[in-house]
């Protein structure tokens, strides 16, 4: 009677895990939303960490914005394949991520897995999924070289289908830290 008890909760447990498909369904669903953020970058040349916060706003498939309030404000849009930056100087520079495979890579892990694109976000890392769909946690290693380079890992956290935070590892050791608190989604 104990084996079978064991046995059955096993499965349970096994019930609560989440996978990448499940994931990214939930994460398919929702076409828009807004949300505040607080990114804090660390630097292993500075003793404090920089940080920054503002808004984002995403529309799926491929609309993605990041507005910087604090210290400075600063635009990136990403729309489609090209990637624009405002700086508060009036300064812009545009970015079409054919030309620059590792921005693309870079954007796509954020992209790919608000739109919940699995195929995507495949064809730049290794997907790895812990968790259950109230608390989840996505590692995503890069496949390619050259983003080896810049990022060794990207972990990805949420609940449901909100992203809570994300964190970038660089190759040289430094990191970043978002933490997002969602505003609004459709």
């Amino acid at each position: 009677m104990a084996g079978l008890a064991v046995l059955l909760a096993a499965g349970l447990c096994q019930a609560a895990e989440l996978s990448v498909v499940d994931l990214m369904q939930m994460l398919g669903q929702k076409k828009s939303g807004t949300a505040t953020f607080v990114e804090k970058k660390y630097i292993a040349m500075l003793k404090q960490p920089l940080e920054s916060s503002g808004e984002l706003a995403f529309t799926a498939p491929d609309r993605l914005e990041k507005r910087t309030l604090k210290p400075k404000p600063e635009s990136v849009v990403l729309e489609g394949s090209k990637l624009m930056l405002e700086r508060s100087d009036g300064r812009r520079m545009t970015v079409a991520l054919s030309d620059r495979p590792e921005v693309a890579a870079f954007v796509e892990s954020i992209r790919a897995t608000l739109s919940g694109d699995r195929g995507a976000l495949e064809r730049f890392y290794t997907v790895a999924l812990s968790g259950a769909a109230e608390k989840w946690q996505m590692n995503l290693t890069p496949i390619q070289p050259r983003m080896q380079k810049v990022v060794s890992q990207i972990r990805i956290a949420g609940s449901q289908a909100q992203v809570r935070t994300i964190e970038f590892q660089q190759a040289d050791g430094d990191r970043s830290e978002m933490v997002i608190t969602s505003t609004s989604a459709k």
